[in-house]
């Protein structure tokens, strides 16, 4: 008798989901579910993930001080963990799940039915498993968050970060998205173009970047002290590794391997050169040199630009869209500061919030009905760029005010003068 129930626990307990699948044949493939695309849009995801570690990383840490250089990167590891948790809590039901148009619902809420879901995928790429959908959405919502950690760098304390990382998600990322990329959402039911991101991540990292540098203050000795690169080799790398991972981003925004996809790929690679060629051209203009970090922010410009369009325009918008992009950041990232005194660390609004509105005004320009199949209202993404920025930015701003009664913001003055290497963490780059 002993025996016999002991066979039957065993039993019951191998076909509970965390021991079934040994012994247990594997479900067939999914109806629908495309084998090439898959395969494209897995290599698309993990170039995205590249673009926050190590790519953004190494951009942000080469151009603070040597004795910040490893915080911008410990907040970007803990950013990646809080965002990757809390969007397979919520994150991505409210961005993605079916609900009205402004906010998803919790159909997937704890990331159910995306593995061993024998359904079709996501009703935006319905050829690749939803898993990975959820996966090369998440990259997304990573690296949108860390764009803006370059804002506060040299001042923020990580516990801050990371409670801000978690409520931006849910409140700020995952609401935009749903406005724009969902089809129920309110912005998609106006006709709003953005193929990869534009609006959805760097203008709402632009805005919430500028509302954090505003909620944080400046750092001790602002514009009267230098605060120079300690490294322009890592920022080069890390912007080589952005470019290269931006192929993903953009292509892969495609949801398969299409002619779309190479299109969106090719405009990509167009955009950046011209980016980084005309911002040494205004250099030259300027001062009669081409810096190298010049040229590689002018090669992020193009790419920001041309990201909400990378899809629906051709070679001839490419090329303008990556210049135009450049020339407007340019001046933003030499002037806003100066004008308005908000110490933005690493330009993180004059780069991405600007590159990203200019990218999102000019996509229904440039746009040609027969890559994407509209050529949308410049009136609709006027409209939306500026709504999507407004509320990013408020509501950025309200959740920081919020944060910094609860814990505080900023590190102490003695702990900024140390350096955050040593004060939050107890290393040094050296």
């Amino acid at each position: 008798m002993f025996v016999v129930s002991l066979r039957r626990a065993l039993t019951a307990l191998l076909m509970f989901p965390l021991f079934a699948a040994a012994g247990v044949p594997a479900p067939a493939p999914a109806t629908g579910i495309n084998g090439a695309d898959t395969a494209w849009m897995l290599v698309s995801t993990v170039l995205v993930f590249l673009m926050t570690m190590p790519g953004i990383m190494l951009f942000y840490s080469g151009m603070l001080r040597k004795r910040n250089a490893l915080s911008i990167m410990a907040q970007t590891i803990g950013a990646i963990g809080v965002i990757t948790f809390f969007w397979a809590v919520i994150g991505y039901s409210l961005a993605f799940a079916s609900g009205s148009a402004w906010l998803g619902g919790f159909g997937n809420a704890w990331a159910a039915g995306l593995i061993g879901n024998q359904g079709a995928g996501h009703v935006l790429a319905p050829h690749i498993p939803e898993a990975v959908f959820f996966l090369f959405q998440m990259a997304f919502a990573i690296i949108a968050f860390a764009l803006v950690l370059g804002a506060t760098a040299e001042r923020m304390r990580i516990g801050a970060t990371l409670v801000f990382a978690a409520l931006w998600l849910v409140l700020v990322y995952a609401p935009v998205a749903h406005w724009v990329w969902h089809p129920e959402g309110w912005l998609a039911g106006l006709g709003h173009l953005d193929f990869a991101g534009g609006t959805v991540v760097h203008v709402v990292a632009g805005a919430t970047g500028l509302a954090a540098a505003l909620a944080a203050g400046p750092r001790r000795g602002f514009g009267r002290e230098p605060m120079v690169p300690h490294n322009l080799a890592f920022t080069v790398l890390g912007a080589g590794l952005l470019w290269a991972g931006w192929f993903g981003f953009n292509a892969g925004s495609a949801f398969e391997a299409s002619n779309r996809a190479a299109g969106a790929l090719l405009c990509t690679q167009l955009a950046a050169g011209t980016g980084a060629l005309v911002w040494g051209v205004c250099e030259m203009l300027r001062r009669q040199q081409m810096s190298v970090l010049g040229m590689a922010t002018g090669a992020i410009a193009g790419l920001i630009a041309i990201t909400p369009a990378s899809g629906y325009t051709g070679v001839g918008g490419a090329l303008a869209i990556g210049a135009a992009g450049s020339v407007v950041c340019f001046f933003a990232v030499t002037g806003l500061k100066t004008v308005t005194g908000i110490d933005d660390s690493l330009d993180v609004f004059a780069l991405h919030g600007i590159g990203g509105l200019v990218g999102t005004l000019l996509t229904p320009v440039f746009a040609l009905p027969g890559v994407g199949g509209g050529s949308g209202s410049f009136a609709v993404n006027l409209v939306g760029g500026l709504a999507v920025m407004l509320y990013a930015f408020v509501t950025s701003f309200v959740l920081l005010k919020f944060i910094q009664l609860l814990i505080g913001l900023r590190v102490t003055e003695k702990q900024e003068m140390v350096g955050l290497d040593l004060a939050q963490h107890g290393e040094s780059a050296t």
